[in-house]
């Protein structure tokens, strides 16, 4: 094989990786420690017609505004096992020291547990915020 065809299948594996390794857009995901930190999730199973809902409300304690505030709705059985999970979007921000809504329709199960998968916090300009 010469030297110039190795360079071509090198950098034809090279442009392969890197092609594979950037996503559209990253997400973060932090450890509950981190969440728990910034948030606090307090909610209610509601019945309608359609069956079973989670609604409630993620306060936000931190001096920065969240966007794209990810949940994770999971569903537990009567001896306390995880037996299902879904995640939703909170509908537009959670303002600094402010709290937003949210609601999610979810199958039956015995309770649920509900906490903040992940987020961002907004570019307000000059600074952290924190």
């Amino acid at each position: 094989m010469t030297r110039s065809r190795r360079g071509i299948i090198f950098g034809l594996a090279v442009a392969v990786v890197l092609a594979g390794s950037v996503p559209g857009r990253a997400q973060t995901l932090y450890v509950p420690e981190t969440t728990d930190r910034y948030f606090q999730v307090e909610f209610q199973v509601t019945q309608n017609r359609r069956g079973p809902a989670v609604e409630g409300y993620v306060y936000n304690r931190a001096r920065q505004t969240a966007q794209r505030v990810r949940l994770q709705i999971q569903r537990v059985d009567a001896a306390g096992a995880v037996v299902g999970s879904s995640t939703i979007w909170v509908p537009g921000e959670v303002p600094m020291e402010s709290r937003a809504f949210f609601s999610a329709a979810v199958p039956d199960a015995a309770s649920y547990r509900v906490q903040v998968l992940s987020f961002d916090w907004t570019c307000q300009g000059g600074g952290s915020g924190m």
